[in-house]
Formats: structure tokens, C-alpha cells, sequence
């Protein structure tokens, strides 16, 4: 930490073994050469392509990332309940208060002599997905609960559409440190700080096969789309890497001050 500045690396989605095997390695790795405070990562495909398990969450603990967010696929698996609370694991805030789970996640951290407030927020989209609760009243109601609590807040927000992707950084310009977007697993060149305060990306990407449709192998999702009869789509295994974005945040204002994409491979 240098002059009141924070770095946090956000990894896109993680796809599978060959992710997570991999991020064992590179992750720590990163956080020495870039002095990484603080790692974020969404896994909601992390366990065999869809899903979280107690055992993919504790490989990517002991990878080094520090909190995980999820998305729509966040209860595929039937450990996902325990997951969530037990771990520092999260799912959408706007599943609603009747989801197993939390929606948010302060965690304090010292860095150097100081103690930072770290919020992450989880947000699911509701344009092309599953019908939930709408994320903007969700996140406005939460936020007039824990802004004063936090001295850093993140948000990830797991969305199909573009536009909503968007409306959500904006909507949330001023208010939060970072707005970043996951799901679609293609990283977007939109990187920005919104009114000199939030750092946005409509997409941060994935970690996992780079020679993949998504992080499944090309073969599946083409018959898929030659034959249109149910295929299973199996995880990918080659050229894997990683792609995510470096966040530094002044913790005395929560205002972001870079964004940077980054593309580590095997």
C-alpha cells in the first residue's frame, strides 16, 4: 500500500479444474509482483463447469483469493447452502432474504498499519436470466445501510445484457468504489472511472481455457448449435489463463483512481 492506495485484482469467472489449478499458481505470483491487497474472484462456475462445492471453494482459498462472488448458478450444486454459510463465499443480493446465503460480505483487513473495510456486493441481472428481485432497489436499500460501515465497496454485477451492465455502473457512479461485470466470460475494452469516482468494466471476463467457447471445449457448443438436441458441454482444458482487472482505490475517499485489465496464460 502506497499513499492511501489499495490494489484489488477481480478475477473473472472461474471455469473448472484447469482454472483453478491454475490460479493456484499464478495467483500468488501476481500478488507479490503487483502488491496485491485484496482478491475477488466470481466462481459460480467453478466446480465441473456450473456450481460450487466446499471443495473448489477451499482450493481457491488456498489459492490466495481472499472473497468470492457467484451468479446464476449459484445453488447447482447441493453443497452450496453449507458454502455459503460457512465460508466468505456470496450469491446474489437480490435472490431475496428467503435465499440460503448473503448478498454482501464486509471483511476488514489490515494492510501495513492500517485496517480497511472491504465490502463486496453480488448482483444478479434480470435482462435474458432467471426472474429474481429487481438489483437496483436491492442494492440502493443496502447501500443506505452499510456505506457508512465500509470504506471501500465492490460490486460485482452478474449480468447477460450490456445495457444493464452498464445502467448498474452509472446508477451506482458516486456511491461505490467499483462496479465490475461478470457472466458473459468475454472480456470488454470499456474500462473507466465513472465521475472521477468508480472504476467500471461491463465484463472483467474468465479464467480457463482461453481455446474454448466459454471455457467448455469448441466441439460441444458447435453441435449444440448444429443439431439443436441437448449436449453436454465439458470443460475445456487447454491454453488456460486468466483475465481480470487491478482496481486501485484511495480507502480515505473509496474513490477509485485506475483500472487496469489483466491477461496472465500458462
Amino acid at each position: 500500500m502506497q499513499n492511501n492506495i489499495v490494489k484489488i485484482l477481480f478475477v473473472g469467472d472461474i471455469v473448472g479444474k484447469p482454472a483453478r489449478d491454475f490460479l493456484h499458481l499464478k495467483i500468488p505470483k501476481i500478488r507479490r509482483e503487483k502488491n496485491i491487497d485484496l482478491v475477488v474472484a466470481n466462481a459460480e462456475n467453478v466446480a465441473g463447469g456450473s456450481g460450487i462445492t466446499e471443495k473448489t471453494a477451499r482450493e481457491l482459498f488456498l489459492s490466495e483469493i481472499d472473497l468470492i462472488t457467484l451468479g446464476d448458478h449459484s445453488f447447482k450444486k447441493k453443497e452450496a447452502e453449507q458454502v455459503l454459510s460457512t465460508m466468505d463465499v456470496i450469491r446474489p443480493l437480490n435472490y431475496g432474504d428467503a435465499a440460503p446465503g448473503r448478498g454482501y460480505i464486509i471483511k476488514e483487513k489490515k494492510i501495513g498499519s492500517q485496517k480497511i473495510r472491504f465490502a463486496v456486493i453480488n448482483l444478479l441481472g434480470r435482462v435474458f436470466m432467471q426472474p429474481v428481485d429487481c438489483p437496483f432497489k436491492a442494492v440502493r436499500t443496502l447501500l443506505e445501510t452499510i456505506s457508512s460501515k465500509a470504506d471501500i465497496i465492490i460490486v460485482d454485477m452478474h449480468a447477460e445484457a450490456t445495457s444493464e451492465k452498464m445502467a448498474m455502473g452509472y446508477f451506482l457512479a458516486g456511491k461505490v468504489s467499483a462496479v465490475i461485470g461478470t457472466h458473459t466470460h468475454i472480456p470488454t475494452s470499456d474500462e473507466k472511472i465513472i465521475d472521477q469516482h468508480t472504476a467500471y468494466i461491463t465484463d472483467v471476463g474468465m479464467a480457463g481455457s482461453l481455446d474454448s467457447i466459454l471455457g467448455r471445449k469448441k466441439e460441444d457448443v458447435i453441435e449444440k448449435f448444429l443439431t439443436n438436441t441437448p449436449v453436454r458441454f465439458n470443460v475445456a482444458e487447454n491454453e488456460v489463463g486468466m483475465q481480470g482487472v487491478i482496481v486501485d482505490i484511495d480507502f480515505t475517499s473509496g474513490k477509485a483512481v485506475s483500472i487496469e485489465r489483466v491477461l496472465a496464460k500458462s
